[in-house]
């Protein structure tokens, strides 16, 4: 009868959930998953290595065909030292869609249903995978910063100015992750998810301060152009690197950050309910 009992037990028992601190707990639990999604970097190291080409092919292009066309416009300042600002805000959000598309095949694999059993917070999850791409972005950007220094990228304002553009930049992409994190939720095949990002994609990157002055815009576009998120980030990075007084274009680059994630991240917990 007790033999009996206690492997009744055996079969029943679950891991106890932890009682502590809720923001402690899904801290840890988001780190763990994090730690789960860089693994699958190390073990399949061409996905680190495609999700670098594509910023090297738009720097070399734009520094090398465009650049002779934008330069008039920008009086005096080299296209280089404008130019590498965006493709850093660039990276961070063609970045971010691997959020999307790696949430997307979790769900279309299982993974999800697993990772529901297991006594970890709901939210561990989507923090895990877009922690994991912040992790991402900081070797993509390093990696953006030394061929900008190897084809004419200068720092103007200092090395501290610089280094809190980069922070802003990475703040940038995490936000953006929230938001393809709810696109990859929403659909839940990969393919789909690819294909619904480059429409959220476009207009941010190409209809933004990112590679062009706004100025030289149709004025009916220059409204939008001014007033989106690549925008604001990309002048508040190129004030930090250039130099000249950044407080104001910081704050909105900031509160655009922090908007998206009282948005988005919410909305994603949502869904992964929901979903799972």
């Amino acid at each position: 009868m007790t033999g009996t009992t206690a492997a009744g037990r055996d079969r029943s028992w679950t891991a106890p959930k932890d009682t502590g601190p809720p923001i402690l707990t899904t801290a840890r639990d988001g780190l763990a998953v994090a730690w789960r999604n860089l693994i699958a970097l190390r073990r399949v190291p061409r996905l680190l290595v495609f999700s670098t080409i594509q910023p090297l092919v738009f720097v070399l292009m734009f520094r090398y065909v465009f650049g002779g066309v934008v330069a008039p416009a920008l009086h005096g300042v080299a296209y280089v030292d404008f130019l590498i600002p965006g493709i850093f805000v660039q990276t961070a959000v063609f970045g971010a869609m691997n959020t999307a598309i790696g949430l997307a095949t979790d769900m279309q694999t299982g993974l999800m249903e697993r990772f529901r059993s297991l006594p970890m917070a709901r939210s561990a999850v989507l923090v895990g995978r877009t922690t994991a791409d912040l992790a991402r972005n900081v070797f993509v950007v390093a990696l953006m910063t030394a061929v900008g220094f190897a084809i004419g990228f200068r720092i103007h304002a200092g090395v501290p100015a610089f280094l809190g553009g980069i922070a802003l930049v990475l703040a940038f992409g995490f936000a953006m992750s929230w938001i393809f994190a709810v696109v990859g939720m929403a659909v839940g095949d990969p393919e789909t998810a690819q294909a619904a990002a480059f429409p959220v994609l476009a207009p941010l990157v190409f209809a933004s301060a990112a590679f062009i002055p706004v100025n030289t815009m149709p004025g009916w576009l220059q409204a939008f152009a001014r007033h989106q998120p690549v925008s604001k980030t990309a002048e508040a990075v190129r004030v930090l690197v250039l130099g000249g007084p950044a407080s104001t274009a910081v704050w909105e680059a900031l509160a655009w950050d922090a908007g998206i994630v009282a948005v988005f991240a919410p909305l994603g917990v949502w869904l992964y309910r929901r979903a799972v």
